[in-house]
């Protein structure tokens, strides 16, 4: 399906900014909608050149009230409608004023629908139609519907003018307050002309038990300087009114312009009370869990240094890199909880983690000759369980090739060990390639039966642990020479 800005430039004459113009209608119209109980469907002329029938319409948008049942069951966005089935748009199209009365539709057969036509307009020129469908009444409009409906045509005017929707940001989105959330109007002078339900309740949250009607907010002991602002300058705002730790009330003032003056402001209040709990409590559990693996980290490097001063302390060469082989694994697993301390979560970036592998292996590992570690690709978010076992998988693999694959090399000899660190995801597998220009592998050699602790760790942390493959081979001299190891592991469905 086309967005708003694809199907209008694709089918219309509209210019970049009245397509802007749009877009922020149709991101702002469900108050619209829920002020009118409507659906609504937003309609332009279809280009010249995309058509020879005289003067039909895109719908570029659709909209179903969320305090009502809707009228329109099916998906209208993208449809082309003939002029002749909705006199009303082309009427309200070419005399750029609102135009009520009823449409012959299929949406309700042998019921004529009651249809207003409200002309947008952007910078004096008319571009579409706003088109609301009204479903039918319940009976006699109370006097909150009354007064729902005149806001709304109140906005209609607006909309005619071009001044809604505002070209603030923070207007409509996710989060945001909606009508059934609570509504206060006040009119020209800041004074309550009414306030719903929902709304008084929000005032008792803040401790405000007077009647609101016919006083100003200050009077009532609330400083709202958003909705002061909304008066003043003629500009939608959003503020948060917090009553302690446990009370937070999300206003958003609309301001209502008539003539270019502000004749009253529209608030719309939520009580976010429980989501600013939810929030702390999230971020007090992030806090605490990035508290841990800053621990572990810590404690993790304790035993390292332990290690590395048990080592020094040891006669026996063998002892000594038995030793300083443990600190290098208990410092690749480190590594990863370094990272899950800044950003905790049940996901890691594993980039990061690679980076700071690479770093620990140049800084642990002593050759003889240069080595130069190169790493390609990426593996992007992994699972923390998955991370940590193929990290230290990888580091031991690097090592190995460090240590091991240029033992050729002479401490004169001006070849640089190149050592390459693949990664890539394929499919649902993580793919990383370990390939060196070094001597390569003997003859004899099986991965089945290795000849190192570090490969026996890396084959068992793969196969058992991971659930995935491993193979290392020899390259050909004419290829190049070295060692090949390739690894893959799933990226789910590992148990």
């Amino acid at each position: 399906m086309a967005t708003l800005s694809e199907l209008a430039a694709q089918r219309t004459d509209l210019v970049a900014a009245q397509i802007d113009h749009l877009v922020r209608l149709t991101a702002s119209w469900s108050l619209l909608s829920d002020l009118s109980f409507s659906d609504m469907v937003l309609m332009a002329p279809i280009s010249h050149a995309a058509t020879d029938a005289p003067s039909p319409y895109v719908v570029l948008g659709q909209v179903r009230p969320n305090n009502r049942s809707t009228l329109i069951k099916e998906d209208l966005v993208g449809t082309t409608q003939r002029a002749a089935d909705w006199p009303l748009v082309t009427r309200a199209l070419v005399e750029g004023v609102r135009v009520v009365g009823e449409s012959d539709l299929a949406l309700a057969p042998g019921e004529p629908v009651p249809t207003w036509c409200v002309p947008v307009g952007v910078d004096g020129t008319i571009v579409a139609v706003l088109v609301r469908l009204q479903g039918p009444l319940r009976g006699p409009a109370s006097l909150y519907e009354t007064a729902y409906l005149s806001i709304f045509e109140r906005l209609c005017d607006m909309v005619t003018e071009g001044t809604f929707p505002f070209r603030e940001d923070d207007v409509a989105g996710p989060g945001m307050p909606r009508v059934g959330d609570g509504i206060i109007l006040l009119d020209h002078e800041g004074r309550v002309e009414f306030a719903t339900p929902n709304a008084v309740n929000a005032l008792h949250r803040l401790g405000v038990y007077a009647d609101p009607e016919g006083r100003r907010l200050r009077e009532l002991g609330l400083r709202v300087r958003e909705v002061e602002r909304s008066l003043a300058f003629a500009m939608p705002a959003m503020e948060e009114i917090d009553r302690g730790q446990d009370i937070a009330i999300l206003v958003q003032s609309l301001p209502l312009l008539a003539d270019g003056r502000v004749s009253g402001v529209v608030i719309l209040v939520r009580d976010v009370s429980d989501l600013r709990h939810l929030n702390r409590v999230v971020l007090h559990k992030e806090a605490a869990v990035r508290e841990v693996h800053h621990r572990v980290k810590n404690n993790l490097q304790t035993i390292s240094s332990l290690l590395r001063l048990q080592a020094r302390r040891s006669d026996e060469a063998e002892t000594r890199v038995a030793l300083l082989e443990a600190e290098r694994r208990v410092r690749s697993i480190a590594v990863v909880h370094e990272v899950l301390s800044r950003e905790p979560g049940e996901q890691v970036v594993f980039d990061d983690i690679v980076r700071s592998l690479v770093l620990l292996v140049e800084d642990t590992v002593l050759a003889l000759h240069p080595v130069e570690i190169v790493v390609n690709g990426t593996l992007g978010v992994l699972a923390t369980d998955l991370a940590t076992p193929l990290a230290i998988a990888l580091a031991e693999l690097l090592t190995n090739a460090v240590e091991h694959a240029f033992t050729q090399f002479t401490e004169d000899s001006r070849d640089v060990g190149v050592v390459t660190l693949n990664l890539h995801l394929d499919g649902t597998d993580a793919v990383a390639e370990v390939r060196d220009n070094g001597r390569g592998l003997r003859e004899d050699f099986s991965l089945e039966v290795p000849t190192s602790l570090g490969l026996s760790i890396v084959r068992d942390i793969i196969r058992a642990q991971l659930h995935g493959t491993i193979t290392m081979h020899s390259v050909p001299t004419d290829q190049g020479g070295g060692t090949y190891v390739r690894v893959t592991v799933p990226t789910s469905d590992r148990s």
